[in-house]
């Protein structure tokens, strides 16, 4: 019967939730059955295989039970890449409410994280669904591999603005990362810009309070001389903590800038770019501040741009 159920091409989503008890079903039996692990890869892709992608938001949609947590543990040791892309799918499905039986199956698949390289290059459907899942996990990722570890997984992912399932909860999970110990050293210049991409554009983004600013980031890119680095948090602190928001003044920049000016070549115009569109895009949607205040920001940023710029332009070594 499975057999004949996986060769179905239009199978509808409701099924998977039907597979996914089979699933429990097998494995609460899998002593008397001779083929348990086949039946269960075969339930994982009857349901998960070629889920519509709408699908993944359908609320707590799916019943996890003991034997599902044991499942986890099996799928693995399979060492087949579909599965474990079905199981990611089930893991990451309707997971918006996540109740506390949900909360301890993720807990248990965090566990497996770091096996998840091994499968690199990921495909494009396990790479959005991995994707998902360090979304949902967050910081969690970086207490089980470390700050290192956790920043080289990133970098396998190759994420994008274009593929992040959720821009705020990556955009927390960035900035949480850049505010552990090694992580300013650790995260890759990318996905600094990728930060930068995501506040740019806000169409992207639903974030309804402001990070707090950590100022020892400023000091630690200078003091290591990460320019490329410096350039992005630059730009983002002109776009969710410009001077006049709380304690940071245009004083508290003009070193900073000056800095950057000097040592960076063309970081002056790319970073004038960024704030041309995070103004344009302002005006459009509208975030953290309103018209007036966007204004403001960009009138300070023009003034303390052109000022540092051409102070940077004057300096000779």
């Amino acid at each position: 019967m499975l057999s004949t159920l996986v060769k179905w091409k239009d199978r509808p989503s409701s099924l998977a939730k039907i597979a996914y008890n089979w699933c429990s079903v097998i494995y609460e039996n899998h002593q008397s059955l001779e083929d348990w692990e086949v039946l269960l890869l075969l339930c994982l892709e009857i349901g998960f295989r070629h889920l519509p992608e709408k699908t993944y938001y359908m609320g707590d949609w799916l019943i996890h039970t003991e034997h599902h947590h044991k499942l986890v543990d099996m799928v693995f040791k399979s060492q087949k890449v579909d599965a474990i892309t079905d199981i990611l799918c089930a893991w990451t499905a309707g997971s918006s409410l996540l109740r506390p039986e949900h909360k301890q199956l993720l807990d248990i698949c965090i566990g497996h994280l770091a096996s998840l390289r091994k499968l690199a290059p990921f495909s494009p459907r396990l790479q959005q669904l991995v994707i998902k899942f360090i979304e949902l996990i967050g910081c969690k990722g970086l207490e089980v591999l470390g700050v290192e570890g956790f920043t080289g997984f990133l970098d396998h992912l190759h994420v994008t603005a274009e593929n992040a399932d959720s821009s705020y909860k990556l955009v927390k999970l960035l900035l949480d990362t850049l505010q552990s110990p090694e992580g300013v050293q650790c995260l890759s210049h990318r996905y600094w810009e990728l930060l930068v991409e995501l506040i740019v554009d806000p169409h992207r983004l639903s974030l309804d309070t402001t990070p707090i600013y950590d100022s020892r980031i400023m000091t630690c890119l200078i003091d290591a001389q990460e320019w490329d680095k410096l350039e992005c948090w630059m730009a983002l602190v002109w776009m969710v903590w410009p001077p006049g928001a709380g304690e940071m003044t245009e004083e508290d920049l003009e070193r900073p800038m000056l800095l950057l000016f000097r040592q960076q070549p063309g970081a002056a115009q790319k970073l004038e770019q960024w704030m041309k569109r995070w103004s344009h895009n302002r005006s459009q949607w509208g975030m953290w501040f309103s018209q007036e205040r966007a204004r403001d920001i960009c009138v300070s940023f023009r003034r303390l741009h052109r000022q540092t710029n051409e102070a940077a332009q004057r300096y000779v070594p």
